[in-house]
């Protein structure tokens, strides 16, 4: 289990810790984990008297302190969480009282986004000897598809490779997104399994014309198909922005140079590297087979040329984005 995971097992089993101190890039984590406190720790009735709820904007550190050293009411425990603590940063240190002596009925949270507690000052030193503080790290392009795994498991919940593949291109890494999406299908889903029809029908996507199937038709080469999906984009241009279809072309070409370059081209290796569901690796073998490491590399400057043109520069007259997709894709393909 990660630590994310026994932080939320241990505050469902009642283990509290008298501060939580959330801090890093990726929101998702944090806000998760207050949530969980939020909404575990008292009773509805008790948190009309027992829950604040402040906003490092505002407040100052010495409210925060004050509600903290407040004993509980009507319950056995305090509970005062701090949104957007952020804005605190310029007199954060100033807990570093409260960290020595905490009130032990209650839980302080702190939600410090964006930030990192100074580990060089006392107060920082604190919160990491007591194990107070957490990094809510960034979340990659390449782990959405493992959070989307876990998301659905713990939805009763199973998603098939395609779906992910779906999911993750157009959600991006926003795991805030990529969590509700999930409980959304949680709802609809009727045996279980999320499909990419189900995505089709409930998120938006359509599970025949995206940029994963276009990595797919361009992967075996497949003329035919790519200029239907560059078709349909061009008349869905708002879905399907050119800039977003370069990049996931870029990142796909980009893998497919470390490809050539590995020595252990197994399965797993592969995966491992590249950072993909085992699923996927097939296609990687077959567009190796296509496109061998010098022709990779031209396609990478024909996609920088195209992103470039993309924003008017070097174009002679008024190209579509449409009309660059599909050069693009001829001379891909005609490689």
């Amino acid at each position: 289990m990660t630590q994310f995971d026994n932080i939320i097992k241990d505050i469902k089993n009642k283990k509290l810790l008298p501060v939580y101190f959330l801090w890093g890039e990726e929101p998702f984590f944090i806000d998760r984990i207050s949530k969980t406190i939020e909404d575990e720790v008292l009773t509805e009735d008790e948190k009309g008297f027992d829950q604040t709820i402040l906003y490092g904007n505002e407040v100052d550190v010495e409210q925060v302190i004050a509600q903290a050293k407040q004993f509980p009411m009507f319950s056995g425990k305090r509970v005062v969480i701090v949104k957007e603590a952020q804005h605190l940063s310029r007199n954060i240190e100033k807990i570093e009282s409260y960290l020595e002596n905490p009130q032990p009925n209650t839980v302080l949270v702190f939600n410090y986004k964006g930030k990192k507690p100074d580990g060089r000052q006392k107060y920082g030193k604190l919160l990491a000897k007591n194990k107070w503080s957490f990094e809510s790290k960034i979340t990659r392009d390449y782990q959405v598809p493992i959070y989307l795994d876990q998301f659905a498991k713990s939805a009763g919940l199973t998603i098939d490779a395609k779906s992910k593949a779906m999911m993750t291109e157009f959600l991006g890494s926003d795991l805030g997104r990529v969590y509700n999406e999930i409980q959304k299908l949680k709802i609809v889903v009727k045996d279980g399994k999320i499909t990419p029809e189900i995505v089709e029908q409930n998120i938006g996507i359509s599970k025949d014309y995206n940029n994963f199937e276009l990595q797919g038709a361009l992967s075996y080469k497949d003329g035919s198909k790519a200029f239907s999906i560059s078709k349909y984009f061009g008349e869905n241009p708002k879905s399907n922005p050119l800039v977003v279809t370069l990049a996931v072309l870029f990142k796909m070409f980009s893998s497919l140079i470390i490809y050539h370059t590995l020595v252990d081209k197994s399965q797993g290796n592969v995966a491992r590297e590249l950072g993909i569901n085992p699923y996927f690796v097939k296609d990687y073998q077959v567009a190796a087979n296509n496109y061998p490491l010098k022709k990779v590399t031209r396609i990478i400057s024909l996609l920088r040329e195209a992103d470039v043109k993309s924003k008017g520069v070097g174009s002679t007259g008024k190209v579509t984005d449409s009309e660059l997709l599909n050069e693009l894709i001829f001379k891909i393909i005609s490689m």
